[in-house]
Order: structure tokens, then C-alpha cells, then sequence
């Protein structure tokens, strides 16, 4: 056969005037029926292939985003930066989200190493960061913080950049999806997550406007609330690992 193999077949189907390789090969161009078998199994596992990489990076991206909360990074955002000029604000927010990527990136690598030095296991770190969490997602819904606490406009790389979006929510949210659904797709969803980050700071006080002070703090602890089951969850977890 001279035109054999699967680019034979999206020839052959090209050259009968059809756009595709299921009506090149219903047309009878192609007499090796086994490549369009091979050519239909090809397709379907790449079909199969891009949807479970979809849902790899739904279960990443989603706890992601929750752990993270970029609606209520905004919002912390903006009283962090009240009393900075819009282009220090917006400098310190690239620092921040540059610091948060930072440290989850060498928190993916060398965390589990950090552990086994420590002689502490994932469990462990799952315990402890639920319960600090449990404390913070406490302390967001009953308005138990100052807002005096960070008061100065150097407030990019701490508090903003960590504890807040590196987190122990997020960290501990890195080391249980590395071991779920790989370390490519964590990055991935990690990047879009602090992409994400970026965007709201940016249009922050767009987004105040849109909004309301009101709308952006209902927001929050609706999100706190889901930090709060989070944390239970990471805490029931890692006790029962125990």
C-alpha cells in the first residue's frame, strides 16, 4: 500500500473532499480496514487521555482555589494596601504572589525530605495544619483580628505572600495532590490558581466597586466556612491515618 498507516487514511480522506477520517474511511477510500480500526483506537485513547487529565486537573485546581481563596486575598489586599499608592500596592501583590509560588514550589520538592529528617509524616503535618487552619478560618469568621496588625505598605513578601497565600492549607493541599494526581498537573493548577491571584489584585478596586465591601466580606466567610471544613476534613484524615 502506498499510502498506508494513519496519515494515509487523513490523506486518502482529504483527497475524497471529506474533512474528516471517519467519512474518509466510510467513503471506501481506504481497502486496509485494520488502520481504521488502529486509527479509531488511536483517537479514542487520546480522547480518554485529555478527558482524564480534565478531571486530574479539576480535583487540583479546585481544593487549590479554596485553600488559596483568591476572593478573600482581594479583600485582604486591599487593607493591607490602604495606606500604599497604587503602584506600590501593586508591586507588593507581585511580590506576594511570587513568594507564595516560591515556597510551594520548594515545598513540593523538599517537603517530604524536611519530614524524614524531622522523623514527622504527612499525617502529622495533615493534623497540625488543620488544626491551625481550623484556628485561621475561626478567626476570619469571627472578625477575632485586628486590622492594625500589618499597618506599614512592605506587606508583599509577609504577611501577604506567606502565611497567607502559602499557607498551611495550601501546603498541606500541595503534598496530598502531588501523591494523587502528579507533580505536573499540581504545578499546572497551582500556576492557573496564582494567576488567578494576580488578576484580583489587579483589579481590585474594580472589583470592590462591583461589588461592595459587603458583597466582598460575604464572600470571604462564606469561603472561611469552607476553610473550616477543610480543615475538619485534613484533621479527620490524618488521625484516621494514624
Amino acid at each position: 500500500m502506498a499510502n498506508g498507516g494513519y496519515g494515509g487514511l487523513v490523506e486518502r480522506g482529504h483527497a475524497a473532499g471529506t474533512n474528516s477520517l471517519d467519512a474518509g474511511c466510510a467513503a471506501g477510500t481506504v481497502n486496509d480496514r485494520q488502520n481504521c480500526v488502529l486509527a479509531d483506537f488511536t483517537r479514542s485513547c487520546e480522547k480518554i487521555h485529555v478527558r482524564d487529565l480534565a478531571q486530574k486537573f479539576m480535583l487540583a485546581f479546585i481544593p487549590l482555589f479554596v485553600a488559596i481563596d483568591p476572593i478573600g486575598l482581594v479583600a485582604l489586599f486591599i487593607g493591607l494596601g490602604a495606606r500604599a499608592d497604587a503602584a506600590r500596592r501593586q508591586r507588593e501583590g507581585m511580590f506576594g504572589v511570587f513568594t507564595g509560588f516560591a515556597v510551594s514550589i520548594g515545598f513540593i520538592f523538599l517537603g517530604k525530605i524536611i519530614f524524614r529528617a524531622l522523623g514527622i509524616t504527612v499525617a502529622d503535618f495533615q493534623v497540625a495544619g488543620g488544626l491551625i487552619l481550623l484556628g485561621l478560618a475561626v478567626r476570619e469568621l469571627l472578625d477575632l483580628h485586628g486590622d492594625s496588625r500589618y499597618s506599614g505598605v512592605d506587606f508583599g513578601i509577609v504577611p501577604l505572600g506567606m502565611p497567607m497565600i502559602a499557607g498551611p492549607a495550601l501546603l498541606t493541599s500541595l503534598l496530598v495532590l502531588t501523591d494523587a494526581v502528579g507533580v505536573v498537573v499540581t504545578l499546572v493548577a497551582l500556576a492557573v490558581n496564582l494567576a488567578l491571584v494576580e488578576i484580583g489584585f489587579r483589579n481590585a478596586e474594580r472589583f470592590t466597586r462591583c461589588m461592595g465591601k459587603t458583597g466582598m466580606n460575604g464572600v470571604s466567610k462564606l469561603i472561611s466556612l469552607l476553610l473550616a471544613a477543610i480543615a475538619v476534613s485534613l484533621i479527620r484524615r490524618g488521625w484516621s491515618a494514624h
